[in-house]
């Protein structure tokens, strides 16, 4: 299989997994499966404990090997890196609780309990944007509850999932636990037709639906993480309008923009709008685009070629309707699947940049007379992933949020994650949730006891 570096475009090739390993190993993980879930809990903890002691030390190697092949900074793929381990800390420290045995009621001689068993072989199909991080989301809990895990990523970031693979290894993980599936989409396609006892992606709306289609004839239980267009409304109650200013910018452009919960599109109280703009073009300018492994980059190339031309078009649908830029940045000149960071104003949902989903370093900025005019065009959307809402009145800001169908909600922050928190997109986002202890139950089956004594 042909990869190939998006800042340097050069080809490096990649072994394909192919139909007959496919299977194979998925044989060997059914076949392990009762085994790995026999082990005790905190023997299974130990091993994931393990892995994130290793890959702490490997820390500096993978985040290069991040870094070149999906092309963000490479400060932001330590921070990944970083940010996967303090998540498989949350999982280390809450299992044990959240997979106790529930004795819920007991009446004269009957008791009544809840535990929780695995679901069996799961399939993993991950993203490219934030591959560790999307992807400890599911394996690590998953393998925790027992259950034995298929993981194919994006063939953007193969070599990525292969350190994760080998860091298994290395730490001692029993070899039919976790399973690595590297292609493109024929082999997850190949993977859907295993008789998996669960299936968990993160993508697009469009693949998510086929998947959910291609396996709902199997009853199994399907985890949906989605794309978003996910809004954000600065309110005339703010009280530093710079760093207001500067946490929009950061949410829109962090990971160029890669992100299912980026902003993707601003609204602003008309009171205060211009001097928004002045400020949000102000922080804009600092962001610098060009070599990601160099300190002083901000923003790499994008990771796919054809997101090019597509955030061309979003940006040239706009401007012919009517929006003026405000802020367009440089990129170098040379190879590399880089894009203008490009802030745009009087913008309105007659353009594309304002319904459809961009997945890039661009954003529209939408003028609005009032909380309620705000609130029904942050509903104008197929997503429910994030909203956002910045206003030094709380109960204000709650307010608003509350009106808002989002799986989540912030106030005074935008484009971030807790492992505390589930994480679950509505309508168009998804289904299920991940992280929290809703994202270890996830993983997990419900059976109950009737126990007469």
């Amino acid at each position: 299989m042909k990869c190939k570096n998006p800042t340097t475009e050069e080809e490096f090739d990649v072994s394909e997994t192919s139909p007959q390993e496919l299977k194979e190993t998925f044989q060997s993980l059914k076949n392990y499966q009762p085994i790995w879930a026999e082990f005790p809990l905190k023997e299974r903890l130990e091993y994931i404990r393990k892995f994130s002691e290793e890959l702490k030390k490997r820390e500096k190697h993978c985040a290069e090997v991040l870094t070149k092949e999906m092309g963000k900074p490479l400060n932001e793929s330590i921070n990944e890196i970083r940010g996967a381990n303090s998540r498989i800390k949350f999982f280390l420290k809450n299992s044990e609780e959240t997979l106790k045995s529930l004795n819920l009621s007991k009446s004269g001689s009957m008791g009544e309990e809840i535990e929780f068993e695995p679901l069996g072989v799961i399939g993993n199909i991950s993203a490219w944007n934030y591959p560790y991080l999307i992807g400890v989301n599911v394996f690590i809990p998953g393998l925790i509850c027992g259950n034995t895990v298929l993981y194919k990523p994006s063939e953007y970031t193969s070599l990525t999932a292969l350190e994760i693979k080998r860091i298994f290894n290395d730490i001692g993980l029993p070899q039919n636990s976790f399973g690595v599936a590297i292609g493109e989409r024929t082999v997850g396609q190949e993977l859907l037709n295993l008789p998996l006892d669960g299936i968990f992606f993160t993508g697009s709306y469009k693949t998510g639906l086929s998947i959910h289609n291609e396996v709902s004839k199997h009853l199994i239980p399907v985890g949906l993480e989605l794309g978003g267009k996910d809004p954000l409304y600065v309110t005339n109650e703010i009280k530093d309008t710079a760093q207001v200013a500067g946490s929009v910018l950061e949410g829109a452009f962090y990971n160029n923009g890669q992100s299912c919960c980026s902003v993707e599109r601003v609204y602003v109280q008309k009171d205060v709008a211009n001097t928004f703009l002045d400020e949000f073009k102000s922080a804009a300018q600092k962001l610098k685009v060009g070599d990601p492994l160099l300190p002083e980059t901000t923003q790499g190339p994008l990771t796919r070629k054809d997101q090019v031309g597509f955030l061309k078009a979003q940006v040239e649908d706009a401007i012919n309707k009517g929006a003026k830029i405000l802020f367009e940045g440089e990129v170098p000149k040379g190879p590399g699947y880089f894009f203008k960071p490009t802030i745009l104003k009087n913008v309105d949902h007659s353009m594309n940049i304002m319904k459809e989903e961009s997945f890039g370093p661009v954003i529209g900025v939408q003028m609005v007379e009032s909380d309620s005019e705000a609130i029904e065009l942050m509903n104008d959307t197929p997503y429910g992933l994030t909203s956002s809402v910045y206003c030094s009145n709380e109960e204000r800001g709650r307010s608003i949020l509350k009106k808002v169908n989002s799986g989540t909600g912030y106030l005074n922050c935008c484009d971030r994650v807790s492992p505390f928190l589930p994480w679950s997109g509505r309508k168009n986002s998804g289904l299920g949730s991940t992280l929290s202890f809703l994202g270890i139950q996830a993983f997990c089956q419900p059976k109950a006891y009737h126990v007469r004594r």
